[in-house]
Order: structure tokens, then sequence, then C-alpha cells
């Protein structure tokens, strides 16, 4: 025998802890569905998500190097995913539930414009006077109105916890009474988010040699990591041992989060998932661990996200996105149907910035050719990089 929606509802109520999000006691969607036979709600959202245009864009859009550039270097994608794992993690042994926690992390990013932060900077600049652009509002915007997959209404019409997991900050037009943040599953993507950011941007920027170990050594995370991973290994090759010690510092962050906030939760005692929306955020490293994350994370920005072998391309980069920006907001009939069609909505500015956030890093390059020209292909900007290669 299959086992159906009600089943698999059923067995939540044994395997999630009281203050977890039932997908059966969820707010439900703006438009009313009808209930799939075998999968609850939050399962639906994931596979809507993953199966969506904007996810599928995420591997060719920047995380730290430019799409293309080396083979091994995460893009938006498999950042995506790493964040996907940790939090499966954190939702399982904080009994959780992971449906929720995975559908608000393979959704974070969706967002995202081309070439990272420094892309999400740039639109923000442009769009100043006209409501700004932050992309986790722009995530939200993406599975509520720009993705065009029913024939009934606009978006993916997500769970309400979803849709709420998916704002950061929490903002004042979605607060429900008295509640001051998201789900726990949503506080677990949150920190997932921020460890795969520390991890895996170390390990990229290693591996492309733009930092190095001496330098990681000020930092007393990376120091005392360093020392308890390969103090049995003394003889270990650079390579393996590098990789070993980015495994026990992931692996010490994921530990640290899951005891410090068994013990908040422990503390504050939720019954349910809508008390933990009342209390202060409950999934948090230690204090100890804040601080050492911080330190570590202020490198990255300093030494790493700011270097001048990234940044000198990036600029360039955003010049595309720029001019594309001035050329198509004074000729939206240059914009393609579906966003052409939002300027009566929306108004040519949101329209436009809703359309290049939605490139990849390649688009951008294919549309500055088409309607512009004059500045290096994508393929250019990569071989003026052979540090990366």
């Amino acid at each position: 025998m299959p086992r159906n929606r009600f089943d698999l509802e059923k067995s939540e109520a044994h395997l999630l802890a009281p203050y977890a999000q039932s997908s059966s006691v969820s707010r439900g969607r703006v438009h009313q569905e009808d209930q799939h036979p075998f999968r609850p709600d939050f399962q639906r959202d994931r596979d809507r998500i993953v199966h969506s245009r904007s996810f599928r864009r995420l591997e060719y859009k920047t995380q730290v190097f430019l799409n293309g550039t080396g083979d091994h270097y995460r893009t938006r994608m498999t950042h995506t995913i790493e964040v996907s794992c940790i939090a499966r993690t954190l939702a399982r042994a904080l009994g959780l539930n992971e449906d929720l926690a995975e559908a608000i992390a393979l959704a974070h990013d969706l967002g995202h414009p081309p070439f990272g932060h420094l892309g999400e900077e740039t639109l923000n600049k442009l769009m100043a006077q006209h409501g700004g652009f932050r992309h986790n509002v722009q995530s939200v915007r993406v599975v509520e109105e720009l993705e065009l997959k029913y024939p009934e209404f606009n978006g993916l019409n997500l769970t309400w916890e979803v849709i709420e997991g998916l704002h950061k900050p929490y903002p004042a037009n979605r607060l429900i009474e008295g509640f001051i943040q998201p789900s726990l599953e949503a506080q677990a993507v949150d920190l997932s988010d921020q460890i795969a950011y520390i991890c895996h941007d170390l390990d990229d920027g290693l591996e492309s040699g733009l930092i190095n170990e001496q330098e990681l050594g000020e930092l007393d995370l990376w120091r005392t990591t360093w020392k308890e991973a390969l103090a049995p290994y003394p003889h270990l090759e650079p390579e393996r041992g590098r990789y070993y010690v980015l495994r026990t510092l992931l692996g010490r962050l994921v530990d640290d989060v899951i005891n410090h906030s068994s013990r908040e939760i422990e503390e504050h005692a939720p019954q349910s998932s809508d008390d933990v929306r009342r209390f202060p955020a409950l999934i948090t490293f230690s204090p100890e661990t804040a601080r050492l994350s911080r330190e570590l994370l202020k490198f990255l920005y300093s030494r790493f996200y700011q270097h001048p072998a990234l940044t000198a391309v990036r600029r360039r980069s955003v010049d595309c996105l720029e001019q594309l920006f001035e050329l198509l907001v004074g000729r939206p009939h240059l914009l393609s149907p579906q966003f052409e069609v939002r300027i009566k909505k929306d108004g040519a500015y949101r329209a436009t910035c809703d359309y290049l956030a939605c490139l990849t890093d390649r688009q951008v390059y294919i549309q500055h050719r088409k309607f512009i020209g004059g500045l290096p292909s994508l393929e250019t900007l990569r071989l003026e990089q052979p540090a990366l290669l």
C-alpha cells in the first residue's frame, strides 16, 4: 500500500518536535488548490522551486567568481544546494520540518541578480528612487509574480510558511500581530547560509590562491580548527589537509548551532510553531562562535570578496549591467514580452529591474553585445584572469 498524504502528515506528528511547523497546519496558499494525494504541502513547494526556471538559472549566476572562470568554483546553484544540505541537517537534529527547511533553502537566492553582491548593489543604486532592490525581496517577487507556470495565477503559489522564510529581515508589513521571528525552519536556513559562506567561500578562496592559510592563521577560528583537525595527521599533503580542515570547520559550526539552539529552545520552552515566532531568534551560534565567525566573515569581505583580481573584472561586468539598464528603461519595447507587459502594473523601472535581475551572467553580455556592443565578451573577461582558470 502506498503512503498517502494523510499517512505522511500523521508521521509528522510523531517525528517532529511540538515547536516544528507541521504541514498539516500550514496557513495555506494565496490561491486555493486541491491537496495532492501523496505529497504534503511543503514537499510540493520544494518540488515547484526545483522545477522553476529561476532555479535552473542559478547554475549560471556568480557566487564569488564570475561564472565559468573555473570548473570547481561555486555558482549560485551549488551554493544553494550546499545551504539546503546544512539546513536539512539542522532541521533533522532539532526535530524540525525538513521539507520546509529545504524548500526555503532552495528558494532563498532565486532573486539574486547576475554578478553576485556587486550586481545587487548596482541594481539597488539604479533603483534608489524607485523602491530599491534587495535579493531577498526579489526572491519573494520571483515566486509570487515572475514565474509563469499556472493558467490561473502568476508565481508558484507557495505556502505562507515558505514565503515567510524568504523575507530577511522580517518586514513589518508581513508580520502577524505578536510575531517577531519566522519559523525555526527559516531560522535554520539563515544560519545554514552563513555557514556555507564561511566554509565554502573559504574553500574557493584557497583553491584560487587569492587567500592563503598563512593569512587565515591570524584568525582564532581557523587556527584552532586547523590544530584540532591536523594534530592526528601531521604529514597530510597540502590539498588533502586543507579539505579536512574545512570539513572540520563545517562540522564544528553545525555542531555549535545544534547544541546552543537546543539549550535556547529548552530554556524558552515553546509549545507550538507560533510560540517560536514570538521569541527572539532561537536558532543561533553560541556567543563565542558568533564572535569568531564574524571575525572570519570580516576577513572574507576585506581580503577575498574585495580582492583586486575579482573587483576589476566585476567592475567591467557591472558596467554592462548599468548600460543595459539605462538603455532598456528608456526603450522598454526591447524587453522580452513577459516583462514588457508588466510595465502597466509596475512601471518601466521595476519591469526593467525584474528583467535584468533574472538574467544570468552570460545573458547580460549577450544582451549588451546585441543592443550596445563595445565591451569585451564574457569569454574575454575570463581570459583576463589566467591565475583563476
